[in-house]
């Protein structure tokens, strides 16, 4: 899931770990069935979508074009199936070491493509802030 916002922060323990001023807040889940080519599928989808204005205020430019950064939150329950009952399920999503696995992958490989890019900790319990621009989030699906 992206959000375009004007600031985005994350802390861990009370302390900031990753921010970032106008850009992309990416709240990255992670299936069992993804691997490291959905990985490289969805980077690319996220630094190209256009989702910012340009000199007519449409929706134009990506987030390169737009001179933003990046903050990349992995984020569990975004892959939580909530169609039955009243409490989630996680059965689609990869195994902690998994996903652990393929959100470094995507870190590294987002950081060779692009800069600024941040982080919170994965699995770390987080406190995410923002200041949602739009508001404008979309869900992006490989």
């Amino acid at each position: 899931m992206i959000q375009r916002v004007s600031h985005a922060r994350v802390d861990v323990n009370g302390e900031s770990v990753g921010s970032i001023d106008r850009g992309l807040l990416l709240l990255l889940g992670v299936e069992a069935r993804d691997d490291r080519e959905s990985a490289d599928k969805l980077l690319h989808k996220v630094l190209h979508y256009r989702v910012f204005g340009d000199e007519q205020g449409r929706m134009n430019l990506n987030v390169q074009q737009a001179g933003g950064g990046l903050l990349i939150v992995s984020q569990f329950t975004l892959v939580a199936d909530t169609a039955r009952g009243l409490r989630p399920s996680f059965s689609r999503g990869a195994s902690p070491a998994q996903a652990e696995e393929l959100y470094d992958y995507f870190v590294g490989r987002a950081r060779a493509q692009f800069s600024p890019v941040e982080t919170g900790i994965f699995a770390a319990d987080m406190q995410v802030s923002l200041s949602n621009d739009g508001p404008v989030t979309f869900l992006l699906e490989t």
